[in-house]
């Protein structure tokens, strides 16, 4: 049977935080089984999506960051799946994602999260936050954790839905009394 490494003798090196991408890393499109996704320089045809799945568009003129789903098409290719970001300080608000088609909705899901995980924090974002829309197992499989409304930044408060998850690092090892502590994050 194998003993608990603990104590003086577990004493090693330690473990070092993951380099951060850069943003121009974070921001390369990628594809996943035949579904390509990049980062959208203009989010008016993600509005459409979010229309459609009558989910609320940011409220925000200015959104940090748009990530789309392309599906191959007769014409080229077409928007399937988007995720908007918009960011205040150290902290970003994930609105979406919205997948209106696809083999596979909730891996589509989960790349578009992927990739704004990426994305958000090679631009500075520590603290993200997003809003379940009964993707629970989706925020969950990244390491968001459910937090109180009260949690939110200011800057980014008062936006429409319910409930409320968050992510710090992928790591569920932390309270919202340190976001208390310390607004800005």
């Amino acid at each position: 049977m194998a003993r608990s490494r603990t104590g003086p003798r577990a004493a090693g090196r330690a473990p070092s935080a993951a380099p951060l991408q850069s943003l121009a890393s974070a921001t390369r499109p990628r594809v996943w089984q035949g579904i390509g996704y990049r980062p959208l320089p203009d989010p008016a045809p993600a509005r459409t999506l979010f229309d459609f799945a009558a989910l609320p568009w940011p409220p925000s003129p200015d959104l940090a960051f748009g990530w789309g789903a392309f599906a191959p098409s007769e014409g080229g290719e077409r928007l399937i799946g988007a995720l908007v970001g918009e960011q205040h300080g150290p902290a970003a608000l994930l609105h979406g994602p919205v997948v209106v088609a696809g083999a596979d909705p909730l891996e589509i899901a989960s790349q578009l999260v992927a990739a704004a995980l990426d994305h958000a924090t090679a631009a500075g974002a520590a603290t993200l936050f997003a809003r379940p829309q009964g993707l629970d197992r989706v925020w969950v499989r990244f390491g968001f954790i459910p937090v109180p409304e009260s949690t939110l930044p200011a800057g980014l408060a008062g936006r429409a839905g319910a409930g409320l998850f968050a992510w710090r690092g992928g790591s569920a090892l932390w309270s919202p009394r340190e976001a208390a502590a310390n607004p800005g994050a």
